[in-house]
């Protein structure tokens, strides 16, 4: 059963995307040590994907989660940055900035739904749960004709999202940063 969630489901969505993440080569790249991702991880998600959930965009199951932004919402990129540059290893701030800044290269300019952040607690993987929280939130994409967009900071993730329609756009990479790969499913009409 997925439904959608509120600002007063933050913690619960939070907690589930930081158990999702744990092993993600993007986020751990960015904080390797394990105090530090518990610590700064929770900041990055309501930075990253916090707007959903005052826009009817995050969606939570038993286990699942996924932030995704309507049209005319975004990322506090601002705090994002700015996190980034305070917590994450003083060598790769740089390969980080540059990363950002290749994510906002790729970012769709037409109105579209954006995916942030979606994540399965380890202890519920390979049970369709991913595919079911995409598939709901792709439903409100085809409603509104409009295309999605992600990018995949896991490999593992790719088919996931390529069985859903998205199709890869390039790769974002620095320094020896793993590769963020910019994806869009194009409008349904």
């Amino acid at each position: 059963m997925i439904r959608t969630a509120t600002q007063a489901d933050a913690a619960a969505a939070t907690s589930v995307l930081l158990l999702a993440f744990a092993a993600d080569p993007m986020t751990r790249w960015s904080w390797p040590a394990a105090e530090a991702y518990l610590a700064h991880f929770p900041a990055a998600v309501r930075a990253f994907g916090g707007e959903a959930f005052g826009h009817g965009g995050a969606h939570l199951a038993e286990g699942g989660a996924a932030l995704w932004l309507p049209p005319g919402s975004g990322p506090d990129e601002e705090a994002l940055g700015s996190l980034l540059q305070r917590t994450a290893p003083a060598s790769i701030r740089g390969d980080l900035a540059a990363i950002l800044k290749g994510m906002g290269r790729y970012h769709p300019r037409e109105p579209h739904w954006y995916l942030p952040l979606i994540g399965v607690d380890p202890a519920r993987q390979g049970r369709g749960l991913g595919s079911a929280l995409m598939r709901h939130a792709l439903a409100l994409c085809d409603r509104d004709r409009l295309p999605a967009y992600l990018e995949s900071s896991n490999p593992a993730n790719i088919p996931l999202y390529e069985r859903h329609g998205f199709e890869r756009l390039g790769a974002i990479q620095s320094g020896d940063s793993p590769t963020v790969v910019p994806m869009l499913r194009r409008a349904r009409s």
